[in-house]
């Protein structure tokens, strides 16, 4: 995954210089991908990156005029285009393609630069006049950095691999971490599953001087936007979409290669109604799978033809099965455990959408920002898989995740669950192209603390927003049945419908309960579930551990490697496979986890 990696010491530079380029080397996933490096001993800085080429961030190092001052940066900023402007004003040179003119800003703003920031990102100034080091990532935390420290290294990496590869006793696993994994889907607090790797929080501007850290300080908190006084609703609505209208037209540079990822929900149909592209202008494509159109394919064609843009469904095909034990160890691989095996078929997807553009378009976070979708809770796999005194763990993520959950709950989505919760499937699609969403814009985010409570939740918002930048797009009915005709009746019949079709695949796929499973298993050969798979999802495990990864799941299940692993109860294993192979049990969730954590175990520690 594009990213940053580096050591901050004073100790040996051979020694340094050799582990950079291991740290380097790991991160390098793609023949697509550049990389580079810069050494400087006297102040104790070592640092290198890994990126698309051709990309934002393809342009490193970057210098400015005087020669001192120097900007590592990976991800991409949307600071205003007046501000870019303001610079040329100033007598600077700013590219606005690429991230070059990021070290005029610093120049102009000294360390209320990274405030002006927009994006995300992560980065390291080197500020030789002042002889400093900073270390920094977006306020979300989204481009994730890990570290570990100690008495004379400090070692940072976009990826924890990294940081194991050339310190490999930080593969060991932390269980605290792990409960919250299987719990949670994802470790809380900025912590990782490793025990002596942790996460830079969001907003960090870690300063660091003569080869160790002098200052731990942050530029910006949630805790600031909170303060903003709510408004009454009318006057939200003005100024959200005073807010809005400008937003999406900063993430569609002049020259830039951009593909649409439309789904039949709301959001990326929200930036289209703002954008208003030319005809033929914006290539537009949706997952599909291998039973039907879903709904998101259906509604995304509509979409595209309304708005004259080119469309295509990009498949799982069967070659996705056939390669999954690959493509499931280079999941785990690249996201370093972050993201478990059922993120595949995005790895699968997102390779094949490169070929339409190497930027990613979507309407990420949309949900979570304008309408308080909160995506994970403690949803523990079966007791029964654990040891009895590795479960107290994930209990223990129960208490954990309460505590997180106080506060704002924006503050709660943007600052918690979108970089620890949202991050593995982003590292996953980042892996293969440049991701971008509106969603996460620094001024949609705090307009957005000002929603008055009746506001928060629901679509009404929503909806508006798309009626009155396109009314067309606004009559075509959601994925869940939202939106469409004005007339009462029907869109509430095309609801219930919708979200029925939606449970029914739920409780047919990962989701379904024991009892179901039971019963269907009596009615094996009327594949009941071919009326429903297919018309949310484009992936459907259960079935395929029951069918054709039957042989793979045995294969990593029964291994004794994974019986031996101290926090399973290998007994259960072997009863749960046997069911859910049969057909007659429902273990998808958990057979995610076991393949998850073999798999970590074989990349990261055993070796």
């Amino acid at each position: 995954m594009p990213g940053i990696a580096g050591i901050v010491s004073t100790t040996d530079k051979r020694l340094n210089e050799r582990d950079l380029d291991l740290m380097i080397n790991c991160m390098m996933h793609e023949s697509f991908y550049t990389s580079g490096r810069y050494v400087n001993d006297h102040i104790g800085l070592y640092v290198g990156w890994a990126c698309h080429k051709g990309s934002f961030a393809d342009c490193m190092p970057i210098w400015n005029e005087k020669k001192d001052l120097c900007l590592f940066f990976s991800g991409e900023d949307f600071t205003g285009r007046d501000f870019i402007e303001n610079l040329k004003f100033r007598g600077h040179k700013p590219d606005p393609s690429n991230a070059s003119y990021l070290i005029h800003i610093y120049e102009e703003k000294g360390d209320d630069f990274f405030s002006h920031l927009n994006g995300r990102f992560s980065g390291v100034l080197l500020d030789l006049l002042n002889k400093k080091v900073i270390l920094f990532n977006d306020r979300y935390g989204m481009q994730r950095i890990y570290y570990h420290e100690s008495k004379d290294v400090f070692i940072f990496s976009s990826e924890a691999k990294s940081l194991i590869k050339v310190i490999p006793e930080l593969g060991n696993l932390d269980y605290k971490g792990l409960g919250e994994f299987f719990s949670c889907g994802c470790v809380l607090e900025d912590r990782t599953l490793f025990e002596k790797i942790f996460l830079l929080p969001c907003g960090s501007m870690w300063i660091f001087r003569e080869g160790s850290i002098a200052d731990k300080g942050c530029y910006f908190k949630a805790s600031n936007w909170e303060e903003k006084p709510a408004l009454d609703t009318d006057l939200y609505y003005k100024r959200l979409k005073d807010t809005f209208e400008h937003i999406p037209p900063r993430y569609f540079r002049p020259q830039e290669k951009i593909g649409m990822s439309l789904t039949g929900g709301l959001d990326t149909r929200m930036i289209l109604a703002y954008l208003n592209p030319k005809p033929a202008q914006l290539p537009c494509y949706t997952f599909g799978g291998v039973y039907r159109d879903s709904a998101d394919v259906k509604i995304a064609r509509e979409i595209a033809t309304l708005c004259n843009q080119p469309f295509k469904v990009i498949r799982l095909e069967k070659d996705f099965l056939s390669n999954f034990p690959k493509l499931a160890e280079r999941t785990v691989y690249i996201t370093d455990g972050s993201m478990d095996v059922s993120g595949s078929p995005d790895l699968y997807a997102n390779k094949l959408a490169r070929d339409i553009a190497p930027i990613r378009m979507t309407g990420n976070y949309g949900s979570e920002v304008l309408r308080s979708n909160i995506a994970f809770k403690p949803n523990p796999p079966c007791e029964q898989l654990f040891n009895e005194d590795f479960y107290k763990h994930i209990q223990e993520a129960s208490t954990t995740f309460t505590e997180i959950r106080r506060g704002h709950p924006l503050s709660f989505v943007v600052a918690k669950q979108a970089p620890w919760h949202h991050y593995g499937r982003l590292s996953v699609e980042q892996s293969q192209l440049t991701v971008r969403s509106p969603f996460l814009d620094n001024d949609l985010v705090g307009m957005v603390y000002q929603a008055p409570p009746e506001s928060r939740t629901g679509s009404d918002i929503s909806l508006r927003l798309i009626r009155d930048g396109n009314s067309s797009l606004a009559e075509l009915v959601t994925d869940r049945g939202f939106g469409g005709d004005s007339n009462y009746f029907f869109p509430s019949s095309k609801r219930l419908i919708q979200d029925l079709l939606f449970k029914a695949e739920y409780a047919y796929d990962y989701g379904m309960p024991q009892w179901l499973a039971r019963l269907d298993s009596i009615f094996q050969s009327w594949h009941l579930e071919r009326l429903f798979l297919g018309r949310h999802k484009f992936y459907h495990f259960r079935i395929w551990y029951k069918n054709e990864l039957s042989c793979y799941v045995r294969e990593i299940l029964l291994d004794r490697r994974t019986a031996n692993r101290s926090y399973w109860n290998s007994d259960f294993i072997i009863k749960m496979v046997e069911g859910h192979l049969k057909g007659e049990c429902n273990y998808t969730t958990e057979i995610h986890k076991i393949i998850t954590m073999e798999l970590i175990h074989r990349l990261f520690i055993d070796r």
